[in-house]
């Protein structure tokens, strides 16, 4: 009996640690944001940068797989990013430029390994848009899967969670490169989380404040 307690009030505690970490975040408004989204018609989403860090290294960690698979990650967080805005167009003032075309234009242009070295209003200039939006996901990985999965069998998902990170995602005005609004949120990594959840998550937080809602 006691053991069950004890159990019971850990998990209560993690989960109530969880919402806390999950209810962090930060918006900044430029006091320029609404003149100039008001000339804005389309935005370019770029890949978003993508860290993943280990609070233990594993023990077959493959640096070059590593790095691949943040790219890889940088990607798909744009492409689900895009998907989630294109499903809801209606709901914008702005169109979303495809973001295959978005990639295509930053290699020829020799940027798309670069974007931390030059301005966004080059980048704008470069993608022929109005503005652009910049992210940038961390996360550390603080659990094994395998561990993760046991829990969430035993508990029914409570509690399974792999890791915990942060996202950011900023607009900036295409004509001069300035910060224009900008959305940061603390995020818990589970098992079963795809980048698609990931953004839905945040954009369900952000859709009040998305500078492009009508």
């Amino acid at each position: 009996m006691k053991k069950t307690l004890l159990l019971f009030v850990l998990i209560s505690a993690n989960l109530l640690a969880f919402g806390q970490y999950e209810n962090a975040k930060q918006v900044f408004e430029s006091p320029k944001l609404k003149t100039a989204v008001a000339t804005h018609k389309v935005v370019a989403i770029l890949p978003f940068g993508t860290k993943i860090s280990f609070k233990k290294q594993p023990k077959d960690f493959d640096l070059e797989a590593h790095v691949q698979k943040e790219r890889a990650m940088a990607t798909s967080i744009q492409s689900s990013m895009y998907t989630f805005l294109l499903r809801k167009s209606s709901n914008y003032t702005v169109e979303f430029q495809d973001v295959e075309k978005t990639n295509v234009l930053l290699k020829k242009a020799g940027l798309i390994d670069k974007l931390d070295e030059v301005t966004k209003d080059e980048v704008a200039k470069a993608l022929g848009v109005d503005a652009v939006i910049s992210g940038k996901f961390e996360t550390e990985q603080t659990r094994s899967e395998a561990g993760a999965i046991v829990t969430t069998v035993l508990f029914g998902g409570i509690g399974s969670k792999t890791g915990s990170g942060s996202l950011t995602m900023a607009v900036y005005n295409g004509q001069s490169g300035d910060m224009l609004w900008r959305f940061f949120k603390a995020m818990n990594d589970g098992v079963f989380s795809s980048s698609d959840e990931l953004i839905d998550r945040m954009m369900r937080k952000v859709s009040r404040n998305f500078p492009y809602s009508k």
